[in-house]
């Protein structure tokens, strides 16, 4: 799946045409959290300093149409993005109108504009071709470095590209890694390989427990979905959250994985959903009434370390339990220490396993953290990317 990387095109004196992912969140016209923008810091850079032409295109929120949408401008993020960068960043108030193809066709080597808000054309989510022709005349080189929408044939994403076709078509750094960590732990993994799934619900990720348990040596399960495989074998769940209508499909993935899916033995639960409450450490399936499994138990916990330490490559998606409410944050520890602990390559899916490292204060200690949770996701259940496979190989 390697693609050509933006460090590998000449970019000097050519409109590069970069797809990033500027949904940062807004307070008025402030950006509140610039990770996203840093983020992206890496890929601009390398056209600017090498005397490219930048055009940055990229959603923020979700418009709706007719109604009043001027508090999803990106405005905010290319004035954030021009203090980032110590230069002028120009910003065009339309994405394919008259000042767009203005500012475009003003731009010099070296500087950056930035497109208003791709989603304030319905063409975007459509993938309309017309729309993505427009888009597509304003690069002589197509870059995408937003992993995060990779999952998505949006106009920006798969027929802009298309319509580009000729022309270079890479991706930035962010995809780059992405690619080369995830895709690359998928296909051709140093073993042992453990995969560990957290989450609330089974059918969030019966596709990729599917997928994993085909390509990994253990498949390690917490967060709440572990109790619906403990209904379904017949346990005791309390007032856990559970699917009741998956057992039938929690029991298949039970038989389907044998020796491989690795469920909870035991389980600390409380009688109310806070850290004040009263609580309990019970072998998985004895969760008495009134009751609910918050974190797996401390054996478990002890389980999950030995395998994750003598892994080779891990890859983690999901908390083990309610991480944000100590002492349910146990499990989760328990894991990230195991991981930082350990040698081999680990990978966190985005969403809430990236804020359980980052909160842990792991972050730095484990090889790559995701900046896509649903990409990752589907990168995870064995989904082809349309919007990568059709760039440029390495």
């Amino acid at each position: 799946m390697a693609k050509k990387s933006i460090a590998s095109v000449d970019v000097s004196g050519k409109r590069v045409l970069m797809r990033v992912d500027f949904n940062v969140p807004l307070d008025g016209t402030r950006v509140t959290d610039d990770g996203r923008i840093r983020m992206a810091l890496p890929s601009i850079r390398s056209v600017i300093d090498r005397g490219g032409r930048l055009i940055l295109m990229s959603h923020l929120g979700r418009p709706e149409k007719g109604a009043d949408n001027s508090h999803y401008s990106l405005k905010p993020v290319a004035d954030r993005l021009a203090e980032l960068l110590g230069t002028p960043v120009a910003f065009a108030s339309d994405t394919v109108g008259e000042d767009a193809a203005a500012k475009v066709n003003s731009l010099q080597d070296g500087q950056v504009l930035v497109l208003e808000n791709l989603r304030f054309e319905v063409g975007e989510k459509k993938g309309d071709p017309a729309f993505a022709q427009k888009l597509a005349a304003f690069g002589d080189i197509y870059c995408n470095d937003a992993f995060g929408t990779c999952h998505r044939t949006d106009a920006s994403m798969f027929a802009v590209p298309q319509a580009m076709a000729g022309k270079p078509r890479v991706v930035g750094f962010l995809v780059e890694k992405e690619i080369r960590y995830l895709a690359d732990a998928i296909e051709n993994p140093q073993r042992p390989f453990v995969a560990i799934l957290g989450g609330a619900k089974v059918s969030d990720k019966i596709q990729v427990i599917r997928n994993l348990l085909d390509i990994c040596d253990k498949v390690l399960i917490g967060g709440a979905m572990a109790y619906t495989f403990s209904l379904a074998q017949g346990g005791k769940v309390g007032g856990s959250r559970v699917e009741p209508d998956k057992t039938e499909l929690a029991l298949d993935l039970i038989k389907l994985g044998g020796d491989k899916l690795v469920l909870p033995v035991d389980t600390h639960c409380g009688d109310d959903f806070n850290s004040n409450c009263n609580k309990l450490v019970v072998n998985a399936g004895e969760i008495p009434d009134g009751f609910e499994g918050l974190d797996i138990g401390p054996q478990t916990a002890a389980m999950y370390r030995e395998i994750v330490s003598s892994a080779k490559t891990v890859v983690w998606n999901g908390p083990m339990g309610v991480f944000e409410m100590p002492p349910f944050d146990e499990g989760t520890r328990a894991v990230a220490e195991a991981l930082a602990a350990g040698s081999g390559t680990s990978i966190i899916g985005g969403g809430d396993s990236a804020a359980a490292i980052r909160q842990l204060g792991f972050e730095d200690k484990v090889s790559h953290v995701s900046t896509g949770g649903g990409a990752s996701l589907a990168m995870l259940e064995g989904h082809p990317f349309a919007a990568v496979d059709l760039l440029d190989p390495a």
